[in-house]
């Protein structure tokens, strides 16, 4: 027992209990120093005093109590926890992984302006090659500023290109046009950018799994100046490089160049071309996919605007295909698909994992949430959303955190509903409304490292989930509805929505959820039949509604069905014929749950399993160590 600190000494009960006091302060900091005190005192002991700072030191190097910053010394009487050098612990976020490349994206950080990027060498040599390049090209011409034409601005964008082990690879610098400017009818008339759906790359990404095909990614160097512009474009010079000659004249484009509206449909009609004359066949369910088939070689290749996934079952055609590529374009065979788009690929033992952990990162980095407290589930349990309440005063920075969680679900279906009820309110969010974006937020601190795995299955069969939430919008009444789509095992579809009417039963809201599930079904089956993967077994559609199901397998009408629009009786005519099986499972088992409403922790944690989404595995392929 310590010694007093004063004149007079101190019984030893008191000074116990002073100890357990500031022991439990800080094992328990959420609780207020009252509450703790009366689960430990009488109501009328008197208040335990404080134990002196030299003595919660010496408890520290005994490790009796964690290591505090040391306390406060103030002139005014008042006690605080400071003062005794009690402090709330910080939650730091963890973001260390297995994976090198996706601790150098976190490492690397991009200059956003000219001006930050013209003091260092190595992105000013950057500037210039890309400049040298143009040039050679002969992307424009520099001429008078025109006094009846629109002319658009110029900006540069900075670029750190890692490879798969996180090495460097090189810095890349863009010029491009800023074409939010352009007017319609003068500078463009069409527009078209060859934007690949989210499903279709997980669906490649499975098919690619499961059949153990070699991934590749490859990069188009200036891919849009191979694109010719029928209209006359003006633009700025670039900043930085203003030719000191003609320090007033403007560039008229001579060939389309990044920014532009109309220059992603002038490079995919190029591309196209190029493709459709060796062999490849632009799919009808996705028109950013190409399939090339000849005997049992069989080649798939997804286009994102100037990036490019390309893999096959024939690794010598697929290397002669990209060499066939690099003659026509200046192709960058970046090797192994590790980074597009923002999804980091990484290599597991037994097949993919797809996540976003940088994206998710910048995202809590810019809402200011990289250090808050995590929390277990992305809303409360119950949680409902409302028009009403106070206003919040930046609804610019609400829409712009909305808009990137958005980006964020192509890996996390986890966020997927809570993402959706927030973005209900876009035009006029409340202080409630971002006080649950910071509660999601928080969630997503937690688990930043959460991804979809993929896995090699035995088959391709295709098997649903589909659920609604009769009424769940207490303003409109409408009711929410989610899906689930598995290929084989592998997730690659899902969806949370708000049904676009009213539904006057539970069954109704059931039934028009399946319907949208099997439209979703059929799209699925139509790109696997052009992908040459379609299993041979009809796809499968669970319901936990046997009322909805009857309705989908047996041709009656009755006055809780009878105004349903003609639309949604498709379904009954895809299980009539066979191509479609409807099934009953138990809400205990619908994984589509997670998509209709805010669960509480021990369910939404078990769905999310289900999903195939968690952290990354402990090992992965490659790894150095073998233990």
């Amino acid at each position: 027992m310590f010694g007093p600190t004063t004149t007079q000494a101190q019984s030893p009960v008191p000074y116990a209990m002073s100890l357990l006091f500031q022991f439990l302060l800080i094992r328990f900091p959420p609780y207020p120093p009252m509450m703790i005190r009366m689960w430990i005192l009488p109501p009328q002991a008197p208040r335990p005093p404080l134990l002196p700072a030299r003595h919660l030191n010496l408890l520290h190097r005994n490790r009796v109590l964690p290591h505090l910053p040391p306390p406060l010394h103030t002139g005014h009487p008042m006690v605080t926890r400071a003062k005794a050098g009690i402090f709330k612990p910080k939650h730091r976020a963890n973001i260390s992984v297995q994976s090198p490349l996706i601790n150098s994206l976190l490492a690397t950080s991009d200059p956003r302006s000219f001006k930050v990027a013209s003091r260092h060498p190595h992105w000013v040599d950057t500037m210039q090659n890309e400049l040298r390049a143009l040039q050679l090209n002969k992307t424009w011409t520099l001429v008078p500023r025109p006094t009846d034409a629109n002319v658009v601005g110029s900006k540069w964008l900075f670029r750190t290109k890692l490879r798969a082990d996180g090495s460097l690879d090189r810095y890349k610098a863009r010029l491009v046009a800023q074409g939010f400017s352009q007017v319609p009818g003068l500078d463009f008339s069409h527009t078209f950018s060859p934007v690949v759906k989210a499903t279709t790359i997980r669906t490649v990404l499975s098919l690619a799994t499961m059949y153990d095909w070699k991934l590749h990614q490859l990069d188009v160097n200036n891919a849009f100046l191979h694109g010719t512009l029928s209209e006359e474009v003006f633009m700025e010079q670039p900043p930085g490089f203003i030719d000191q000659n003609f320090p007033h004249h403007v560039c008229r484009l001579n060939k389309a160049i990044y920014g532009l509206k109309e220059a992603p449909r002038a490079w995919f009609q190029r591309l196209s071309a190029f493709l459709l004359a060796n062999g490849f066949v632009c799919s009808r369910a996705n028109p950013s996919l190409f399939i090339f088939k000849c005997d049992t070689c069989i080649i798939y290749l997804l286009v994102y605007v100037d990036d490019l996934i390309l893999t096959g079952n024939h690794e010598q055609t697929v290397r002669s295909f990209i060499t066939r590529l690099h003659s026509e374009f200046a192709i960058k065979d970046l090797g192994d698909l590790n980074y597009f788009l923002g999804l980091e690929v990484t290599n597991v033992s037994d097949g993919l994992f797809l996540s976003q952990t940088k994206y998710a990162k910048e995202i809590l980095l810019k809402a200011k949430m990289f250090d808050a407290k995590p929390m277990p589930t992305p809303l409360s349990p119950n949680a409902t959303l409302v028009n009403e309440g106070e206003p919040y005063p930046d609804p610019t920075f609400y829409r712009s955190i909305i808009g990137a969680l958005q980006y964020l679900t192509i890996t996390r279906p986890d966020i997927s509903y809570s993402v959706n009820q927030l973005s209900q309110f876009l035009k006029t969010p409340t202080q409630d409304h971002f006080s649950h974006v910071k509660r999601l937020l928080r969630y997503i601190k937690g688990t930043i490292h959460y991804g979809l795995t993929f896995t090699k299955q035995a088959d391709s069969n295709i098997l649903g989930y589909s659920d609604a939430e009769w009424a769940r919008c207490i303003e409109t009444r409408r009711s929410t509805y989610g899906y689930s789509i598995f290929l084989g095992g592998n997730l690659v579809s899902w969806s949370a929505k708000k049904q676009h009417s009213v539904a006057r039963s539970s069954c109704e809201s059931e039934y028009r959820a399946m319907a949208n599930t099997a439209a979703e079904i059929i799209w699925l089956t139509h790109l696997l039949r052009e992908l040459h993967a379609l299993s041979p077994d009809r796809p499968t559609l669970l319901c936990d509604k046997k009322s909805a199901i009857f309705m989908s397998q047996n041709p009656v009408a009755h006055k809780r069905s009878k105004h349903l629009d003609l639309d949604y009786h498709f379904i009954r005519e895809l299980v009539t014929s066979g191509k479609l099986h409807t099934k009953f499972v138990p809400s205990k088992l619908q994984v589509a749950d997670i998509f209709t409403k805010s669960l509480p922790r021990e369910q939404f944690e078990y769905f999310r399993k289900r999903l195939c989404l968690g952290p990354p595995p402990f090992r992965l392929r490659g790894d150095v160590r073998h233990v």
